[in-house]
């Protein structure tokens, strides 16, 4: 504690869970701002996959038909769960 405070800095506990818990002297608002950094970059990174589902008939057009077709590719690049029902009437 006193070599942190002859250095202007702080004493952070960065892994409480570890035996013994590990601290280190840095500058706490940094390491804060790095923390939230990080968590924002993966937060960012996530995705939230959805389930979209497309609707067909047996006796659909072939300009429908391709229309379908993209909207799945294009959902399953977004990396969105696709499923596909065939109403027959």
């Amino acid at each position: 504690i006193e070599l942190a405070q002859e250095h202007g800095l702080d004493l952070v506990e960065v892994a409480p869970t570890a035996a013994p818990p590990v601290c280190r002297i840095i500058d706490y608002s940094k390491y804060k701002y790095d923390q939230e950094k990080k968590e924002r970059r993966i937060k960012k990174n996530q995705h939230v996959m959805h389930l979209k589902q497309i609707r067909l008939k047996p006796n659909i057009g072939d300009g429908d038909y391709k229309i379908k077709v993209k909207q799945a590719r294009t959902f399953l690049e977004k990396k969105d769960k696709v499923k596909i029902n065939m109403f027959f009437r």
